[in-house]
């Protein structure tokens, strides 16, 4: 992968971040002077104030209004310094029949508006020379950016062209609405598992106190029932938003390459084992990613991950990007995804197509490029696998059950294969958030799985190294890809502020 490729996306990052920043201080910049523009007439406002309260001492009435008015106008036009609380407080005095108070605030009205027009212009300099060097760091970053994407997106043509006749058309609004929906799917599930997570450290501490009387005892009891059914509530609104929003707002495959830049990982299994594939990683509470989200993430250590999708599916899975082949003729594009992929990431089950992907893989493909994940029960494939190689794999020597993935299999450059167990970790978790959550998850739907999907990156990631790839990271990307997630959410949020000021700007609202 060439350097432009590689710093295309940092680069872009840093644009954008830079570019936000801009238009922050830019509206800042407008902000001030609206702000110095509104306060221009005040000299002229605070003669008019200081007339109107030498009448109304005098006896005429009808002044009183007008001192009310001028008032009116600090209120809305001066920003909150010294000559906005005193005329405020000159017409309190005036009110009560406090002239000669009122009049010695009115005095000094003069000399604060012209410490205030100081203070304003400063403010505006000081945020106008900000916006325009943020502007110049901004405009230096976007042909830079926009070329490296150009030559990100040039790197990913023919895949690109490869994959984009298979890929459904979807609406350029379709995406973006459906992850602000899903922004506010996470922010309900995190907010759903902190309060239960804080109930149950309060009821902890709380059974230690003596009860006082059976009536506080009870009232207590009630308040954390309620609080209990408040975050269960949140939970299960968290979760019918995002299992509603996520599919929709998942990238197709060709989304995912342009997006990337580099050359695929390719994902190959059973259509039989999406189900299985769509199981929850219970590992974690504050996670409803499935395992082929999570096996994903690790595997975009490589590259953007592909896979073809099952005919007829309504939505996406979620996890690797979709394509849709056609029926008559998927063995020729299967090859040709092969050829153009760097690695090829295998699921061995059942089906005869499978197994046609296995052989055509063994017979056109490197062997280093090719990684097999097994079943739970290797020993129904073994046999059969054991028939495309030049020695046994032994599975049942080191593969161990679960209800994903027993174990992984490189093979050095003659085929021979090379096993890497799967470990589980036991899950010693006990908790009233743990426990809730997975049943808010299993009453929705969700299937869990107590084997976390980082214990099948770290036999992946020993596979690779087998070969001589030593591509970092893979399970750091599992552990953190629900804070990826969530950050993806924030950065929505942080949008959405940018928008709230610019209308601010605009004097709407």
């Amino acid at each position: 992968m060439s350097f432009g490729v590689r710093a295309a996306r940092p680069v872009m990052a840093i644009a954008i971040v830079t570019t936000y920043i801009a238009l922050h201080v830019a509206i800042t910049a407008g902000l001030d002077r609206q702000t110095r523009d509104r306060f221009h007439d005040a000299p002229a406002q605070a003669a008019a104030f200081a007339a109107a309260l030498d009448r109304y001492a005098g006896g005429d009435q009808p002044a009183h209004a007008e001192i009310l008015e001028r008032n009116a106008w600090f209120e809305r036009n001066a920003p909150l310094t010294a000559s906005r609380s005193t005329i405020a407080a000159a017409t309190d005095h005036a009110e009560h029949g406090r002239f000669p108070a009122a009049r010695e605030r009115a005095g000094r009205l003069a000399a604060e508006i012209r410490q205030d027009q100081q203070k304003l212009d400063q403010d505006l300099g000081t945020s106008s020379t900000a916006a325009l060097w943020w502007a110049v760091a901004a405009g230096a970053l976007v042909m830079p950016s926009l070329w490296l994407r150009h030559r990100r997106r040039a790197a990913a043509a023919e895949i690109v062209e490869a994959v984009r006749p298979f890929v459904p058309h979807q609406p350029w609004w379709r995406r973006p609405v459906f992850l602000t929906v899903s922004a506010a799917g996470y922010g309900l599930f995190a907010a759903g598992s902190i309060g239960i997570s804080t109930l149950e450290r309060g009821h902890r501490l709380t059974l230690g106190v003596p009860a006082y009387s059976m009536l506080g005892s009870l009232l207590a009891l009630g308040i954390q029932g309620l609080l209990l059914l408040g975050g269960l509530l949140v939970l299960w609104a968290g979760f019918l938003t995002l299992r509603y929003s996520r599919p929709r707002a998942a990238r197709g495959a060709t989304q995912a390459l342009l997006a990337d830049g580099r050359r695929p990982v390719l994902y190959l299994r059973s259509f039989a084992d999406d189900d299985i594939a769509a199981q929850v990683d219970d590992a974690v509470p504050l996670n409803i990613h499935s395992w082929e989200e999570q096996l994903v993430s690790a595997l975009t250590a490589f590259g953007p991950v592909i896979a073809v999708g099952k005919p007829g599916e309504p939505l996406p899975r979620l996890g690797a990007a979709r394509c849709y082949l056609p029926r008559d003729d998927w063995q020729t594009e299967v090859r040709r995804l092969m050829d153009l992929s760097q690695l090829i990431v295998l699921r061995l089950g059942t089906g005869e197509g499978l197994w046609w992907e296995v052989e055509q893989a063994r017979a056109t493909q490197p062997a280093r490029k090719l990684l097999l994940l097994m079943p739970s029960d290797p020993a129904d494939v073994a046999e059969r696998l054991d028939e495309h190689l030049p020695t046994p794999t032994r599975l049942d020597e080191g593969a161990t059950g679960d209800h994903w993935t027993s174990a992984v299999v490189a093979f050095d450059p003659d085929w021979n294969p090379r096993l890497f167990p799967v470990k589980p970790t036991p899950d010693t978790r006990n908790t009233l958030a743990h426990r809730t959550i997975r049943a808010v998850k299993r009453a929705l739907g969700f299937l869990v799985l107590s084997v976390p999907a980082r214990s099948a990156a770290r036999a992946m990631k020993a596979a690779r190294v087998s070969v001589g790839d030593r591509t970092p990271a893979m399970v750091l990307r599992v552990n953190i890809g629900m804070l990826v997630t969530l950050g993806k959410g924030l950065l929505l949020i942080a949008a959405l502020a940018l928008l709230i000021r610019a209308l601010e700007l605009a004097g709407v609202g």
